[in-house]
């Protein structure tokens, strides 16, 4: 019997219905998109708005006008009633009447409205599924696309800075970029969660229901129990092999985190921290060599250096930046009392591998997928495959070693399905909040792209800098993460190393290669960095949590996609090379103040640390990226004795301990 706690509290006559309702819909989403992943690829047109017009339904059953745990009532059915007809609407509309659309000039007054309709039906279902938040800063954009002398707000231009003004736009014109393209809703947000990431979350949804999740658990906690955090641990080294294969931080999201984030839970981390702790991980599989995404190879196109020199001078930054990860993942695994467990208390590795031994054939399928060249999309189906054929395998093994008769042959046929519709039913369950924010990220790329924003901010703020270099680079940061909002990562680096990149070089004098390097670990900002931050969107998508705070998460735990690349800047040794001493203290007070930042961001290490030495870390830090090697040492200085005392202050011993587990 389902309980009020696992479903909308509405009236109890109406349980069944809704429930029926919610997983008919479900299911029939499900089956739409492994249909499109593995069978008949679908357009961009057809394909988006069909997802987007199930979730939208599913958003509006789950989730009651009036909240999840107050009776919906008549009147909360004259509410949803006709948002569940809007949303059909809408997903049925561009695809039925792609053709005519395609072939007008200018937009007919009913595609207007329904693109009205959709925004509104949007921005509704994110407050319920994602929260307010999210529908407030979509909101935002578009009242800033309004605000112009030829806007539908026109008077919200005197309330904006010079460089902001832009002409202002119509409904009509508003209307037709966030529904009638590929810039606004049906954009590339929507486009990821409605290809690879709802492959794999579905994914995750078959390795719960039959039972692979509980083994790569029980795997896990043999393995790496006896550390402190040991499955984020293992997400961390996982993405960084993965991430440089897949060619996209999102898809090592849904392909590692699948496994690793429901470790994370059961150990103990927070769902927003463990999704967050993938996000983070995964966006770090792009700066990995040798493929890093395709960066590794534009970034050799464009400078004109070998490839080979591009991998090699890429390798110590990378192997930073999932130092950075890990040490923080430790800390807070530390911080939450997370403790190793004895080795009586674990399962064995031998005796869950004869158990469960089957279930690592999805695994290897999905990787060996991955290496073969196959789309994330298409990895994704055969990987569902390939667990129900382990499932079912392994199922009449069990059946024909145990007396077989026709009636348990029935039964076991009859489970099996009651297995797979279940699979199906919480594979689209747990998507939709994240195609809910991923949507309203979507009217956030159109008003980019319509408005122009992304370019205007790429263009104008080196000359905004003033010739400061620390405020340079803080503008290229802020125009990378503009830009990311309405482009793929590997576009990203490509317009901005080509509206920034001459002006680094030859303005602030930066090396051609350190000022690719910058720029393209400033382009995966887009990944981490709310509001839209997709592989965090992906990663709360797996975890089961709100996208906005695992991205925050995600963004905590990516720091050193920040940190590193201005260390490249001021201490260009560690990329360029040099006297082999020089590079060696360059390496070293490198790591330190990744240590240290980590230490004074969490305010902890070998024990909780004083707020009077977390604000004396910074300066230390600071001055490990001063170009200046007197002031480097006093900065080196006053870290080593600021943790030597956080050490004294862990208990000696037992400081030293607590630091060397994991």
């Amino acid at each position: 019997m389902v309980t009020d706690t696992e479903v909308p509290q509405q009236e109890h006559p109406q349980h069944w219905i809704v429930l029926r309702a919610i997983a008919v819909v479900g299911i029939g989403l499900s089956l739409f998109q492994l249909w499109a992943a593995g069978v008949q690829p679908l357009g961009l047109f057809y394909q988006r708005p069909i997802h987007l017009g199930f979730v939208l339904v599913l958003c509006f059953l789950i989730f009651p006008a009036f909240g999840r745990h107050r009776p919906r009532g008549a009147l909360g059915w004259a509410i949803d009633g006709p948002l569940i007809v809007a949303s059909v609407v809408v997903g049925a509309w561009l695809p039925v009447n792609i053709d005519t659309i395609a072939n007008q000039i200018f937009p007919r007054d009913i595609d207007v409205w329904i693109g009205v309709l959709t925004v509104i039906v949007v921005l509704e279902g994110a407050r319920r599924a994602v929260g307010l938040g999210m529908t407030i800063i979509g909101a935002f954009f578009i009242a800033y696309a309004f605000a112009g002398s030829r806007g539908e707000l026109p008077f919200l231009a005197d309330w904006m800075p010079g460089i902001l003004n832009h002409r202002g736009y119509s409904l009509d014109r508003l209307a037709s970029q966030m529904t009638l393209g590929a810039e606004g809703i049906f954009g590339i947000p929507l486009g990821v969660a409605a290809t690879f990431v709802f492959v794999f979350v579905l994914f995750g949804a078959f390795l719960e229901v039959t039972g692979a999740g509980k083994f790569f658990i029980d795997l896990a906690y043999a393995a790496t129990g006896r550390q402190r955090g040991g499955p984020a641990k293992a997400a961390v080294i996982a993405s960084a092999g993965m991430g440089s294969i897949s060619g996209s931080a999102i898809a090592n999201v849904v392909t590692t985190g699948a496994f690793t984030i429901p470790l994370m839970k059961k150990l103990g981390y927070r769902p927003a921290q463990a999704g967050g702790i993938e996000a983070a991980a995964s966006t770090g599989g792009q700066i990995m060599p040798p493929l890093m995404g395709a960066g590794a190879f534009l970034m050799s196109e464009f400078t004109q250096m070998p490839y080979v020199e591009i991998v090699l001078v890429s390798i110590f930054p990378a192997v930073l930046y999932f130092g950075a990860v890990y040490l923080l993942v430790h800390i807070a695994a530390v911080k939450q009392g997370m403790t190793g467990m004895a080795s009586a208390e674990l399962p064995s590795v031998r005796a869950v591998l004869a158990e469960g031994w089957h279930f690592l054939l999805p695994l290897v399928a999905l990787i060996a997928l991955l290496v073969a060249g196959y789309s994330p999309m298409r990895v994704g189906f055969y990987a569902i495959v390939s667990i129900l054929a382990a499932a079912s395998a392994r199922a009449l093994w069990v059946f024909f070693n145990d007396a077989p008769t026709g009636e348990k042959f029935v039964a076991l046929c009859r489970r099996g399905l009651v297995l797979t519709l279940d699979a199906l039913e919480l594979g689209a369950r747990n998507a939709v909040a994240v195609s809910m924010a991923c949507a309203v990220a979507g009217i956030i790329v159109g008003v980019v792209g319509l408005t122009g924003l992304g370019l205007k901010f790429s263009a104008m703020m080196i000359a905004f800098s003033g010739g400061n270099l620390i405020l340079a680079l803080l503008l290229v940061a802020i125009a990378s993460l503009i830009l990311g909002m309405g482009l793929p990562v590997t576009a990203a680096y490509i317009v901005l190393i080509i509206l920034v990149g001459p002006a680094l070089t030859q303005e602030f004098g930066i090396p051609i290669l350190i000022a690719h390097l910058l720029v393209f670990w400033y382009s995966q900002d887009s990944n981490v960095t709310p509001p839209v931050a997709l592989a965090g969107f992906a990663g709360a998508a797996i975890a089961g949590s709100k996208p906005m705070e695992t991205s925050v998460q995600a963004w905590k735990y990516a720091k050193g996609l920040y940190l590193i690349p201005l260390f490249m800047v001021f201490n260009q040794e560690i990329i360029l090379g040099g006297p082999l001493l020089l590079v060696l203290w360059s390496g070293f007070i490198a790591i330190l103040a990744l240590v240290a930042f980590a230490a004074a961001l969490e305010g902890f290490l070998f024990a909780a640390m004083p707020v009077w030495q977390r604000a004396l870390l910074v300066p230390g830090v600071i001055a490990c990226f001063w170009p200046d090697l007197a002031v480097e040492v006093a900065g080196v200085a006053l870290i080593l004795g600021l943790l030597w005392l956080n050490l004294r202050q862990g208990g000696g011993s037992e400081g030293r301990a607590v630091a060397s587990q994991g």
